[in-house]
């Protein structure tokens, strides 16, 4: 490669060319500007930027001087090179990369671009600083790469130049836009603008920087509407087409990744047509370009916003450029051309102008007075990076002729060397490992690939008190912090397109209402959708329907959860406070009898219904009544616990209870003889079958409360939108077992009452009473099971005390209303053998009852 390089270098030094010019795409009277030294720094620049009008760029030849200035700070410096002077070579680039490649050569070879039959091998500069574009830097690099000169760019800023196989020798002072097309990508989903267009100059540093912010952007959510590709080059036609797309866009931001060049010619038809009350969003290589911010095309770009990097001061530049004037180097066509396009005049008069109508001038004309582009040094901000990259190059060469490594120590065996001997392969090997502070207090550094760290300001264009347009610096993006914190904005006001205070909207579709989601259109972006409503339990965050936690639900308009409602059957309901007052009810009737039965405990129908095991049923009945109680109100550990097991051990105790009445009435009418006494042991034997009955349904409840108790529960899954809190069985087995023995009692006291259908007639209808109980008891509790588990939430509660409340209302009634009848209100009917009356069931159902009695003076049924 290095061979081949030689030989491209020798081949083009053609006849005829005696100075750098533009002779191959404009005017040839433009040369380089120059100057001698013991080591020669190269520069190259787009001083002359529109080819078609060979009009000077006050901007770039400001980085030229920039150079210049700094490469004579650095030979008055005695720290910095010592006895060392540097040189320059400066060539004009003429913006094309053609004229790129014959500037890059002439800098390589060391000769003036003259037909020289000798071809020395030797590379004359160390460096090159150059150039401003990236297409530009490109060819440069290329050129110089396979004889590892090293090129440091203050201006090209295509992310393909960081790529080290292909640009070994390669730096820059200016970010990547690997991280300006990420920063733009952010501020654009920053003011939520997810509707944008975009154009672009068609060349490497437009492709490519648009392509990473496409990339970014729709990973963001932001979708381009159209995206246009121009170059300075283009016919009017194309550009007129172009801005036709953009008037005819839908969306109100634009993002210009555009080289000046583009943007003035895009600019120039923007104007022509009128094309205003965009949102512009530019790159660094227009926001901040001073020549731009005129009255004209302030109307156009008013309020655009851009990232740029951090601006600077330079010390004595501004005084340095005030000494500009052609006298420097009177031969100098550059400098006379300078002279000529600031002061509009022709310097010394020739003899075919006519000086009735031109102005002349002779150099004694004061710069100071002058208001331009080249004067303007309150934006220093590429020219700053011109002068660190001098500075750059500086370090390196001090470096390397000081056999330093990059950590300062000495050098043995490494590469270095005297001014006469240094080769820029030891040059580009120092600049790869430099490092030191400017006197502004930055520090400069390059990373594996040639890249300074990427900082960024965003700036706004907005107007001053006398309505000139400024830069002001809005926020700041650094990609060395973590994305998080990456960009910034400052708490100063951001003027938007037209002047306006107000952020403009740039959506292809409004952003849908609280309670509705977006659904893509077919054959359309994602930013453009419809807008449907989010199903029960869902809400919106405007994107999409998620759904609510499980203990809410979506409220009304589906733009927030909250809680669900809570459901129990309680005490302040209309249901609770019925169900409370049968409850109470319940409980005072059986105190009522009790206490009736305990007023005539001495009267022999008292005596006769076995006054011990009837206070013994009216005390669990009291329990039934009051445990029905414990299933109102807001479940607790408690309440579940003593629900289902108070009730069943209560119950169970009232079941024992007739059914020890049951045997005890089978057994006295069993007596074959009137008027002997009933054995004595039935006494004995109820309370043992009691105890017994009851124990065992204590024992199973607490098996049920040891292995696997009740617990509150909240369920969420009976009804979408209401959490009902009930008790979980724990163990449906234990619940089964307890209603199940329950029912078992019941099962024995029928069998007794059907065995007792063999008494003789005149008590055959004795009977009734156990049947008629067990007839309510069965009906109550058969409907209980198949309402039980089919009624929802807190009904299934009210099933429960339903059924507790109307089984012991059924006891209460069957057994002790014809007690407390003939007590009340037949008072003379004590001494009657057998007594029949009928009452009413709560259940509708005519029931004959007969209590069959007897008794003697000296006797009464235990």
């Amino acid at each position: 490669m290095l061979v081949f390089g030689f030989l491209l270098l020798c081949s083009i030094k053609t006849k005829g060319e005696t100075k750098v010019n533009c002779s191959m795409i404009g005017k040839p009277e433009y040369a380089l500007l120059s100057k001698d030294g013991d080591i020669i720094i190269g520069g190259a620049f787009s001083i002359h930027s529109k080819i078609n009008l060979e009009i000077l760029n006050l901007r770039e030849f400001r980085f030229a001087q920039t150079m210049i200035f700094a490469i004579e700070e650095i030979n008055s410096k005695a720290s910095l090179l010592p006895n060392i002077s540097i040189g320059y070579q400066i060539f004009d680039s003429c913006g094309s990369t053609l004229a790129s490649m014959r500037s890059s050569m002439a800098l390589i070879n060391g000769q003036e671009l003259t037909a020289e039959h000798i071809c020395s091998g030797k590379t004359a500069v160390k460096a090159i600083i150059g150039e401003s574009e990236s297409s530009s830097t490109i060819v440069l690099s290329r050129a110089t790469g396979p004889f590892r000169i090293p090129v440091i760019s203050h201006f090209a800023t295509c992310a393909c130049l960081s790529n080290r196989k292909q640009f070994p020798s390669f730096f820059r002072t200016i970010p990547s836009d690997f991280y300006q097309s990420r920063a733009l990508a952010q501020l654009v989903k920053h003011f939520r603008w997810t509707w944008v267009g975009a154009v672009r100059s068609d060349n490497d540093y437009g492709n490519n920087g648009m392509a990473t912010f496409v990339e970014v952007a729709e990973r963001e959510g932001v979708c381009i509407e159209y995206s246009e590709a121009i170059s300075r080059t283009n016919s009017k036609e194309k550009i007129a087409k172009v801005v036709e797309v953009i008037k005819k866009g839908t969306a109100k931001v634009l993002v210009a990744f555009l080289a000046q060049g583009e943007m003035d010619v895009l600019l120039e038809e923007i104007i022509r047509q009128n094309v205003t009350g965009l949102q512009w969003v530019g790159s660094e290589s227009w926001i901040t370009a001073r020549y731009l911010a005129t009255k004209i095309v302030s109307k156009v770009l008013g309020g655009a916003v851009g990232f740029t990097i951090s601006k600077s001061k330079i010390p004595g530049l501004r005084e340095f450029l005030l000494k500009v004037n052609p006298s420097q180097n009177p031969s100098n066509a550059l400098l006379r051309e300078f002279w000529e396009m600031a002061f509009g005049c022709h310097l010394f008069p020739t003899i075919s102008s006519k000086t009735e109508h031109e102005k002349f001038c002779n150099g004694s004309e004061n710069l100071s007075n002058m208001s331009n582009e080249f004067t303007d040094v309150s934006e220093l901000r590429i020219s700053n990076n011109v002068y660190k990259a001098v500075y750059a190059i500086a370090y390196a060469l001090h470096n390397t002729l000081a056999c330093k490594t990059s950590n300062g120590a000495p050098e043995n065996k490494g590469t270095c060397g005297t001014k006469d001997l240094i080769v820029s392969s030891q040059v580009m090997h120092s600049l790869q490992n430099v490092n030191f502070t400017m006197a502004s207090g930055e520090t400069i550094y390059f990373d594996q690939n040639g890249d300074p760290t990427a900082r960024y300001e965003l700036v706004n264009w907005q107007k001053n008190g006398a309505g000139e347009t400024t830069f002001i610096t809005v926020g700041h993006y650094d990609a060395s912090l973590p994305s998080e914190q990456q960009f910034v904005m400052n708490s100063i006001n951001i003027v938007w397109a037209g002047d306006s205070h107000t952020k403009p909207s740039s959506v292809c579709s409004e952003s849908c209402r609280p309670g509705f989601r977006q659904a893509v259109i077919k054959g359309r972006p994602l930013c453009c959708f419809e807008c449907l409503r989010c199903p029960s339990g869902e809400i919106s965050n405007s994107a999409e329907c998620i759904k609510c936690p499980l203990e809410h639900w979506s409220n009304e308009n589906h733009s927030m959860c909250v809680l669900k409602k809570v459901e129990f059957l309680s005490f302040e309901e209309n249901m609770g406070i019925l169900l409370t007052a049968f409850s109470l009810t319940g409980v005072s009737l059986t105190i009522a009898v009790a206490l009736m039965f305990y007023h005539f405990i001495d009267t022999p129908l008292v005596k006769a219904s076995n006054a011990e095991l009837s206070f013994l049923l009216l005390f669990s009945l009291s329990l039934c009544f009051l445990c029905s109680l414990t299933f109102i109100g807001q479940p607790t550990e408690w309440s579940c616990m003593l629900r289902h097991t108070a009730f069943g051990i209560t119950f169970a105790l009232c079941m024992s209870c007739v059914l020890a009445r049951t045997i005890a009435v089978v057994m006295a009418f069993k007596a074959t003889v009137p008027g002997t006494s009933v054995p004595q042991c039935t006494l004995p034997l109820q309370r043992v079958s009691v105890f017994c009955c009851t124990f065992f349904q204590v024992i199973i409840c607490t098996l049920w409360l040891v292995l696997a108790p009740p617990i509150p529960y909240k369920n969420i899954t009976h009804s979408l939108d209401t959490i009902i809190l009930e008790c979980d069985l724990g163990s449906a087995i234990g619940f089964w077992a307890v209603l199940g023995y329950i029912g078992l009692l019941s099962v024995l006291c029928f069998v007794l009452a059907f065995l007792a259908r063999k008494l003789p007639d005149n008590f055959n209808e004795a009977k009734f009473i156990t049947f008629s109980l067990l007839l309510i008891f069965c009906a109550v509790w058969i409907t209980f099971i198949p309402a039980y588990v089919s009624s929802p939430g807190k009904f299934t509660v009210a099933v429960e005390i339903f059924a507790i409340l109307a089984s012991s209302f059924g006891l209460l009634f069957c057994i002790f209303t014809p007690k407390c009848y003939i007590i009340l209100l037949k008072p003379e009917s004590f001494g009657i053998t057998s007594i029949t009356f009928i009452i009413w069931s709560p259940l509708g159902l005519q029931l004959s009852i007969i209590l069959a009695i007897e008794y003697s003076t000296d006797y009464s049924i235990d």
